[in-house]
């Protein structure tokens, strides 16, 4: 973290973060800050995250799973819930990103855009013979509804994020003492006998009197209710399906060009290498060598204590004009190949060049013309979507008897339900305001009957529903002949629970004065062979107890009782305890695995912290 703290008084990080800044606005990711207030899905610290970054993504997810399902996925029950489900998760890594985006613009980080293009070049999947496949790159772009600048975009943030995680990665270490002890404790072994008290049998052996049920029931009334029911009648219209009937035109996707061709320009852009020097002496001594013929490229990686940039010869890459620091400004460099004279900076004394100059180009509509259509279908598909939510909303007013004037509005048929609780509803219902409108009791009218249909109901920004109750029960208490056998078998299994577990609790006290095994005689019990129990992952309460036991003294075992997941009782005879080795190639990859642990706790927990004090604002679609 200090060599963070230390890089940004650099030069080529400084340019570097005013060019990213720029080039977010400029792209094609520029609209997803100046794009319609009224569609956001989170504002975090004033960033707006648009809700089409989270359709984009989520169209993907449903590409992906309709190649592997097929239609039959849109149709799955648990369609909805698993849309719902992800759209939170995409909104929540979203969010994530753009605070670890701007923690990491206080720390000064940055990509410069040839790190940008390297990385692009290295993906697989755009690789053909082993070879970056240019043809391979455009139709992924075409085909994913980005422009370059969008992906390329994308990608220098996602640098820029990773910086700081590889910073969390490279500050966590382990001591050598550490790494045994921890690796002692977690591999530890230890060898038990057990001795496993039945409920079932205790349980099968047991016989319940007709008036011990009757009392059961009286005492425990509340416990043997049945929840109130309801069936309904709904309607659901939602944006993503009206896609398909929109129509764009190529008036439509021209007017849309002309009207954000400001996203599709790439400014004018000047390419310049610079050298950094300590002291005003040195930078006037190798001026002069630069004006003798001396190769600059060679000097600035020999001598220049710009540390990022002298590596690559002193190049900075491509610089609009918005993102060149005064630094660079002020040498006022103007034609190709020019060298400045020495320029004072924050961080010492500079030599520029300037290494070439490419003019104001803007896109050519046929270059994008396939991400503007998709973006006007979206537009127009929301539109209509707004409009139809407006008639079907007057509609369940005009007409509140029936659904019958808001299927003809919406140009579908309504759907019955089946008898569900709250406990059991339908997936396609499964929303919270959906929910909360079905059983507050607004559409249920005077005895039980049905009421009036409910208003237009919105969800997940871009679905909404009108609901409408077609019979209710109330909650009520299951008579004594309804319940009875039910109220005898919780009684039955509570007492073989309690029984069960006070004669595990005596045979402990039994076995820890000395004698137990003869009373685990008596009782037909005894210990089994001895096994071997090393730690897990996976929630195991007898394995907890076992390890929670204390370690034996000599030749004498450790007593314990638990009970596992089915209420079993089971008593514990601890008789060795083992500390964990391992091999100095496994050692390896446990310090690789405990270190990579530790710098994802403490990312998450700078997340937490930059959550905490962050301000976070759902749009209004994202609280629903």
């Amino acid at each position: 973290m200090n060599n963070l703290r230390a890089a940004v008084n650099h030069v080529l990080l400084k340019i570097i973060v005013c060019l990213v800044i720029i080039v977010f606005i400029l792209t094609g990711m520029g609209n997803y800050f100046t794009g319609s207030v009224r569609n956001y899905a989170a504002k975090v610290n004033g960033q707006v995250i648009e809700r089409v970054q989270v359709e984009h993504v989520l169209q993907s997810e449903q590409q992906r799973m309709a190649q592997e399902m097929g239609e039959k996925f849109f149709l799955s029950p648990g369609y909805d819930s698993h849309m719902k489900q992800m759209r939170q998760q995409v909104l929540s890594l979203l969010i994530d990103n753009v605070l670890l985006a701007q923690y990491a613009k206080k720390l000064g980080l940055s990509a410069s855009d040839q790190q940008v293009k390297n990385v692009i070049r290295k993906i697989p999947f755009f690789k053909k013979e082993g070879q970056f496949d240019n043809a391979k790159y455009l139709a992924f772009l075409a085909r994913m509804g980005y422009t370059a600048d969008d992906f390329a975009q994308s990608m220098r943030q996602k640098l820029i994020n990773e910086q700081v995680t590889q910073a969390f990665r490279e500050a966590v270490f382990l001591l050598p003492y550490e790494s045994q002890t921890m690796s002692e404790l977690l591999f530890q072994q230890r060898y038990v006998r057990l001795a496993t008290i039945d409920v079932r049998e205790v349980q099968a052996k047991l016989n319940i009197r007709d008036n011990e049920i009757q009392d059961y029931y009286q005492e425990n009334k509340n416990s043997f209710i049945s929840p109130e029911k309801i069936k309904v009648r709904y309607i659901s219209i939602d944006a993503l399906s009206m896609q398909e009937k929109v129509e764009v035109s190529d008036a439509d996707i021209r007017a849309y060009y002309d009207q954000h061709k400001i996203n599709y320009t790439q400014p004018e852009r000047k390419n310049y290498s610079v050298i950094q020097l300590t002291t005003e002496t040195e930078a006037n001594a190798v001026l002069s060598e630069l004006k003798k013929g001396e190769d600059f490229a060679t000097i600035a990686k020999e001598k220049s204590t710009d540390i990022t940039s002298r590596f690559n010869g002193g190049k900075l890459g491509w610089l609009e004009q918005g993102a060149t620091t005064n630094e660079i400004k002020n040498a006022n460099l103007t034609k190709k190949n020019q060298l400045s004279s020495v320029v004072k900076s924050s961080g010492g004394y500079l030599i520029v060049r300037l290494n070439d100059i490419e003019p104001k180009n803007i896109r050519p509509l046929v270059d994008v013309y396939g991400s503007i259509a998709k973006q006007v279908r979206q537009d127009k598909a929301l539109d209509s979507y707004y409009e139809l939510q407006q008639k079907v909303r007057e509609a369940a007013t005009s007409d509140n008897e029936s659904l019958t004037l808001v299927e003809e509005v919406a140009g579908v048929k309504s759907t019955q339900t089946d008898w569900f609780t709250r406990d059991s509803i339908p997936p396609a219902l499964d929303y919270q305001p959906v929910a909360q409108s079905i059983f507050d009791g607004s559409l249920i009218g005077e005895n039980d009957a049905p009421g009036s249909n409910s208003d237009l109901i919105s969800v997940d920004g871009n679905r909404a529903f009108v609901v409408r109750v077609v019979s209710y029960q109330q909650k009520g208490m299951d008579p004594f002949e309804q319940a009875k056998d039910r109220v005898a078998e919780v009684l039955k299994h509570n007492k073989s629970l309690e029984k069960a577990k006070l004669q595990g609790e005596q045979l402990l006290v039994e076995l820890k004065k000395g004698n137990g095994e003869e009373r685990m005689k008596v009782a037909g019990l005894s210990f089994g062979s001895v096994k071997k129990m090393v730690r897990s992952s996976v929630d195991n309460p007898l394995v907890e107890k076992v390890f929670s036991l204390p370690h034996p003294q000599g030749s004498e075992p450790v007593y314990g009782l638990t009970q596992d997941r089915h209420g079993n009782v089971i008593l514990i005879a601890l008789d060795i305890v083992k500390p964990g080795s391992v091999s100095v190639e496994e050692m390896e990859s446990f310090i690789s695995k405990m270190e990579q642990n530790a710098a994802s706790n403490t990312l998450f927990y700078l997340l937490d912290s930059l959550r905490k004090d962050a301000k976070i604002k759902l749009g209004s679609a994202e609280k629903n």
